[in-house]
């Protein structure tokens, strides 16, 4: 068995994140085809035959082209063992991406030249900013019209709030386009639009060199020039450490759907991109390199195959070795399971696995013991944090459409609340099942996958509320005082937890006056 050590070195495990449309799972299949993972590339669109995206294996993913779940991929490329989780980028799934990246050690932004800085990128990197995950930033599009690379720069620098550094720049932009010149390896690359291969390069020893003026022409060479002269005027030089310490994102330019400057990319990335990092949890912080194996679980998936109604819980490694058929301690219930048949992922396919590394993902079969957030050790109390489940916004009763059925409905339901998807509060006045989500596109997604998965129909009924709130007190007179004089407007959670139900803000603000002696929390991590 190979040293520890040399196992974590090698590995790399990022997510990819982006506003929806940016090209996200384009760049996410790209890589998969420099890693030899997949032969060729989803974006085939012919009428006659019409292939998906790799990463995309969900039904109604396939139908909408939108990605609704986190899927992870791994692979090797060259020396390197590659983790990606593609995230969704809708941002009715943000709650989905948040806890997506607590499991990863750095992230690519993939931004479109054409549109530039959107609301769900701005969001993404404070999640970012909060955790110091370095961040490198891919601009896609190139072969499409789009805003100047400078201002693009600008805009990254002002919205991100990170200082930039380009490493790679592209010789005109839309139908001009020509190539990108790599700041970084000082190699030339000349576009060609092709989704299937990869362009041809240019071996230049520097940016002075003649071969380039014979390659897009003396006008294109001479701006070329001029443009990284003043790059080097205006920006620092790249620095390693200043990329790892999360205060400067390298910038790569290119077409991910045309497969151009995505090599560039990965290249730079498997070289300057950290290895698994040390991990807090509220005991202690753990490092990556100790002997004893722990991790999280950090998402969970129901029917990843739905002949067979699975759940998997997807568990981040943090520390050690995970071993098949080891016994591990599930630390919130106390109890040891072991695990026979540990998967690994790529996009659907699944394979059995013996050894799993820290920095890798792997997938453990669940019939109903895993919650998001649970800790799995050799048998250490360890509690890894960070995994909230943010208050929602929306809300709808949940109704039965065909009571033959109501037995499908609730393990259904179930099964996609322990996902994450949603929330489920039980009305403690009418015992009715209310739904809360963070955006309209959920609901939609829980009544196609309760039909499709579970047979199981439901319908919606309007609830007018404003906000959901975990509340708690010292005091179990106020408390009980306040259920009391709120019964109408309270609600349990799967824990069993109290929450209160706002219908609107000025209630919320008036309860939090009136009742100085409750607690009212808007995540459930308290």
């Amino acid at each position: 068995m190979p040293p520890i050590n040399n196992e974590i070195s090698r590995r790399r495990t990022f997510a990819i994140i982006s506003h929806p449309d940016a090209g996200k799972t384009t760049l996410t299949e790209k890589l998969l085809l420099f890693g030899g993972a997949i032969h060729v590339a989803g974006a085939v669109k012919s009428n006659k035959i019409k292939k998906t995206a790799t990463s995309d294996w969900m039904e109604i993913e396939k139908q909408r082209g939108i990605s609704v779940a986190t899927s992870v991929m791994g692979f090797n490329y060259g020396d390197y063992k590659i983790n990606i989780l593609d995230t969704p980028g809708h941002q009715d799934f943000a709650e989905d991406t948040y806890r997506t990246l607590t499991a990863v050690d750095s992230v690519i932004i993939v931004v479109d030249v054409a549109k530039g800085v959107e609301t769900q990128t701005r969001k993404l990197m404070e999640v970012c900013r909060m955790r110091n995950t370095p961040v490198i930033i891919f601009v896609n599009k190139l072969d499409r019209e789009g805003r100047d690379p400078f201002d693009i720069l600008d805009e990254l620098e002002n919205e991100l709030q990170i200082n930039v550094r380009p490493l790679s720049w592209p010789i005109n932009i839309g139908a001009k386009f020509k190539g990108v010149y790599n700041i970084y390896e000082h190699q030339l690359s000349l576009f060609q639009p092709d989704k299937q291969h990869v362009t041809e390069r240019v071996d230049i020893r520097d940016i002075n060199d003649p071969a380039i003026d014979q390659a897009v022409g003396e006008d294109d060479a001479a701006q070329l020039r001029a443009d990284i002269e003043l790059i080097d005027g205006v920006y620092p030089e790249f620095n390693e450490q200043d990329y790892l310490d999360a205060t400067v994102a390298p910038v790569f330019f290119g077409s991910a759907l045309n497969t151009f400057g995505v090599k560039e990319l990965l290249d730079c990335f498997v070289r300057i991109a950290p290895s698994p990092r040390p991990v807090t949890a509220i005991e202690r912080t753990v490092e990556p390199g100790e002997e004893r194996f722990t991790g999280f679980v950090f998402k969970i998936h129901a029917n990843m195959d739905p002949n067979h109604r699975s759940c998997i819980a997807f568990v981040k490694v943090c520390s050690g070795v995970f071993h098949r058929n080891a016994n591990y301690l599930h630390v919130r219930s106390g109890k040891s399971y072991r695990f026979s048949a540990p998967t690994a992922f790529m996009a659907q396919k699944k394979e059995i696995i013996d050894e799993v590394y820290p920095g890798d993902i792997v997938g453990l079969p669940d019939n109903g013991i895993f919650k998001i957030g649970d800790t799995l050790t050799e048998g250490e109390q360890l509690h890894f944090r960070g995994l909230p489940s943010f208050s929602p916004e929306m809300f709808k009763y949940i109704e039965n459409s065909d009571p033959m059925k109501t037995k499908q409905l609730n393990k259904g339901i179930e099964q996609l609340m322990d996902e994450g998807v949603a929330q489920l509060f039980t009305h403690q006045f009418n015992n009715r099942k209310i739904i809360g989500t963070v955006g309209q596109l959920q609901f939609e997604v829980i009544q196609y996958r309760l039909l499709h998965e579970y047979g199981a129909q439901c319908r919606w009924e309007p609830i007018n509320l404003f906000k959901a709130c975990w509340i708690e007190s010292d005091d179990q007179e106020a408390l009980d005082a306040f259920k009391k004089r709120k019964h109408q407007f309270m609600a349990r959670d799967r824990e069993g937890r109290d929450v209160f139900l706002a219908d609107s803000n000025y209630v919320l603000q008036m309860a939090q006056q009136d009742f100085p002696k409750i607690r009212f929390h808007f995540t459930s991590e308290f």
